[in-house]
């Protein structure tokens, strides 16, 4: 095994980027970059605490990423499984990234930055869905933003549909679950009702 343990080493292997590659880089939301943004249903929220990394996906209705200013984005915490992995770190490591996917197309947005939780009533109530506020709303402060080449999504064929995997080829949640915990959670009845479940608690 070989092993590269510098910064040297590296760049003496793959060499310097080129210029398309560094121009694009810029610490605020361009017109372009707004765009994009705007066009995200779905993004990737990577954090980092004190037990080490978590990478959490986050979707909403289309436009939930609001744009507070070219260098401020918010976007609300939405119901999920209240283990808040990334808000634990959040509130201990204000560091942040989020990779942004656009559906269709293979063009993706990155975003380095710092982030904090926001609990104010108003703001909270500006995110309500269907009478439903967050319960707090993530406040991202953008340090660098850049688009990402197609290649990755290219070459994963993401978007095809000939390279859809059939769910019932996967192992369900239910028994994902039942196997992890000798069967005490889990099973053929957390499938079945997870779907009733997940439309009452959407929001």
């Amino acid at each position: 095994m070989s092993v590269i343990r510098s910064v040297e080493e590296l760049e003496a292997l793959y060499g310097q980027p080129v210029e398309a590659s560094t121009v694009k880089e810029v610490d605020w939301i361009t017109p372009h970059y707004r765009r994009l943004i705007e066009a995200s249903p779905f993004f990737v929220l990577a954090t980092s605490g004190p037990e080490g990394l978590d990478c959490s996906p986050r979707g909403d209705l289309p436009g939930f990423m609001r744009i507070a200013d070219e260098r401020t984005l918010m976007f609300p915490d939405r119901r999920g499984n209240n283990r808040v992995d990334s808000l634990r770190n959040i509130v201990r490591d204000p560091r942040a990234a989020l990779l942004f996917l656009i559906p269709g197309s293979g063009t993706t947005l990155r975003a380095n930055g710092r982030a904090h939780l926001d609990t104010d009533p108003a703001l909270l109530a500006s995110f309500a869905v269907e009478g439903k506020a967050p319960r707090s709303v993530v406040v991202f402060r953008v340090e660098a933003i850049y688009f990402q080449c197609a290649r990755a999504v290219l070459r994963a064929g993401l978007w095809d549909p000939e390279s859809r995997v059939p769910p019932e080829s996967l192992p369900s949640p239910g028994r994902i679950l039942a196997a992890l915990s000798a069967e005490r959670v889990g099973g053929n009845g957390y499938d079945r009702e997870w779907p009733e479940r997940a439309r009452n608690s959407m929001w």
